[in-house]
């Protein structure tokens, strides 16, 4: 039986680009199946993602050390992904964390910037006001301003980069999807929507919430995957220049948990603020849910529900228009992501991104890339070995 690559990821998104980029650099025989962006999202029969925007939040700052860690090392690599590709993805427009003052999440974010050595700034009411005069926070409030190193990303070009530098690297990046995936004969046997088959020593699944598909593994990875609507509101070009200084803002007070970034420009040349932040969960229970999940443009009652939130939280802002749009989340058990073997010795997984690894992925790809070329991803600095369960 003849191998046609030594190692095959499955899914070119975020994770997954990474990882064919970290494997191209230190072995050959690398492939990376996954397709690109849909021309017509509502006509399109095929999988889709979550990377398909412009505004990603990127900062080290997090109560969790080992989102921080994962985070603080993607991070480290953007520069490097920037210039070797020549594709800009990232702005360097800093990040605000705002809880309660004195509250455990905002002393978890502290400490674990000072564990990483990363400077931040804390800041009282006043001094949020001070500083964001454009925002309106909740009485009580505080916050953790990270300058340096945070900001946004374009996911989307941030995939397009690193597949630019795996396939550089030596990589074959195959625009298709795959429908199944099996072991036989001690090798891993991949089928594409396109009707191709293709054999590798090692296969990597990194399909986002996709990995949850039928025919991918024998058991599913345990994994709940939510849509998840965002809002994006028109910014005029006045109204952006006021906001020039406007960092990326995460918001956790009591009832009230939201992401921010300021304005960006997407590829119709108009300038968007975006929020995010769903007030209750819709589980997507299969791929057919999915699907149709992204041929809409989300729910109505989260648009609603947002559009009152940056009513009251950004007040003197005037926009243009207001439009929503669907993406997905994928949670785990752990709340990590999954990085391990199935009970295939010669099929692994990478995905679980819990809705906040797009900042972190060039790390948990390059942790996916050391699963296969090492066998475990022992000794990485994380108080958890990222262990997949499986249903």
């Amino acid at each position: 039986m003849t191998i046609d690559f030594k190692y095959i990821v499955v899914g070119r998104g975020l994770m997954g680009a990474a990882a064919a980029r970290h494997l191209a650099r230190q072995a050959d025989g690398v492939a990376v199946i996954g397709p690109d962006e849909p021309d017509d999202r509502k006509a399109h029969q095929g999988v889709f993602a979550s990377h398909y925007d412009e505004g990603r939040i990127t900062r080290t700052i997090d109560p969790d050390r080992n989102w921080a860690l994962l985070a603080n090392r993607s991070i480290g690599r953007y520069g490097e992904i920037a210039r070797d590709s020549g594709i800009g993805f990232y702005r360097e427009a800093g990040c605000v964390v705002v809880a309660l003052d004195r509250s455990d999440y905002l002393e978890k974010t502290r400490q674990a910037a000072v564990l990483l050595d990363v400077e931040t700034s804390l800041l009282d009411a006043a001094g949020l006001k001070a500083a964001f005069p454009f925002f309106a926070f909740p009485d009580g409030a505080a916050g953790v301003f990270e300058a340096r190193g945070a900001g946004h990303i374009s996911p989307r070009k941030l995939v397009k980069a690193q597949s630019l530098l795996a396939e550089r690297a030596g990589a074959a990046v195959i625009c298709d999807h795959v429908v199944s995936i099996r072991s036989e004969g001690g090798s891993a046997v991949v089928e594409t929507a396109g009707g191709r088959t293709y054999r590798g020593e090692k296969v990597l699944l990194a399909a986002g919430g996709f990995s949850i598909a039928e025919n991918l593994l024998l058991k599913p990875v345990a994994m709940t995957v939510y849509g998840r609507t965002v809002t994006l509101f028109e910014v005029s070009e006045t109204d952006a220049a006021r906001l020039a200084t406007m960092p990326s803002l995460i918001l956790n007070v009591p009832g009230l948990h939201i992401y921010l970034l300021p304005p960006i420009r997407y590829p119709d040349g108009k300038l968007y603020l975006k929020i995010g932040g769903d007030p209750d969960d819709l589980a997507l229970g299969d791929e057919a849910a999915m699907r149709a999940w992204f041929k809409t443009e989300g729910r109505d009652s989260v648009g609603a529900h947002l559009k009152r939130i940056v009513e009251g939280l950004v007040p003197d802002l005037v926009p243009l228009s207001i439009s929503t749009a669907a993406c997905v989340v994928s949670q785990t058990a752990s709340g990590y992501p999954m990085i391990g073997y199935t009970s295939s010795p010669e099929i692994a997984v990478a995905t679980g991104c819990a809705g906040t690894s797009a900042k972190s992925s060039d790390e948990i790809g390059r942790l996916g890339a050391e699963l296969l070329l090492a066998g475990g991803i022992s000794e990485q600095g994380y108080s958890t070995d990222f262990t997949p369960q499986f249903r």
